[in-house]
Formats: structure tokens, sequence, C-alpha cells
């Protein structure tokens, strides 16, 4: 029997579920002269690789999404790396699997991490670049 709670529950779930991957789509494509620039800069940097039907970079999605907008995180240059379209920027970053999380602080790869969902670790391994 379907109650009130357990229809706003389940539209609650899909509306979360729908709004992932536009979150991850919403990010900023890598750019070269831009990645160049926070690097020269000494800013912190974080590159996440996704991939559009990968389960793990949809649940990355909010909270990388939440974090970007915290007060710390808000000199953050961040970038988005398609896995399945840009084979070269993933040869250069040495990446082999979606879902992979670098941050650098500058010039110098600090951390990183792949398929990691879990919201402190995540925040832990962006903490690292600041």
């Amino acid at each position: 029997m379907l109650t009130r709670r357990s229809i706003l529950g389940a539209t609650l779930v899909v509306g979360i579920l729908a709004a992932s991957p536009v979150l991850a789509e919403n990010a900023p494509a890598f750019d070269a002269k831009a990645f160049a620039a926070a690097q020269k800069a000494g800013k912190p940097i974080l590159i996440a690789v996704h991939a559009p039907w990968c389960p793990t970079c949809k649940a990355q999605a909010p909270i990388l999404s939440r974090l970007k907008g915290e007060a710390r995180f808000k000199n953050l240059a961040s970038f988005k790396i398609d896995f399945d379209s840009q084979k070269d920027l993933l040869r250069k970053f040495n990446v082999q699997k979606q879902s992979t999380l670098i941050v650098f602080k500058g010039k110098s790869e600090i951390a990183r991490s792949t398929g990691d969902t879990n919201k402190p670790s995540i925040e832990a391994l962006v903490a690292k670049s600041l």
C-alpha cells in the first residue's frame, strides 16, 4: 500500500538521482590555459575525471558541488575531464579509471583517489590542496 510518506520519499530519491548528472555536467571542463594560470598563482586545484554513465561519478558530483560552495574552498579551481573523450588528458595525468579525483597545490600534485564516494574522505582529500 502506498502512503504519502513513501511517495514523497521516492520522489526525493528520484529528484536527487536526476540532479546528480546535472551537477557533474555543469562542472567546468578542463582548460589548459586556466589550469596553468591556477598553477602559476599557487591556487588549490581539483581535477575530477568524470564519465556520464558512471554511478560513482554521479555519487561524487553533489559532494563536490557542496564542497565548492563552502567558504574555505572559495579559491579552489576545479576542472572536469571527460573519461570517454579526453584520452590525451588521461595520459597526461596518468589516470586509469573514471571517478578519479586529483588535487594540486599550485604545480604540485598533493593527492588523488579513485572510486571514493565518502563525503568526509573526499572533503579531506580536497582540503589537502589548501
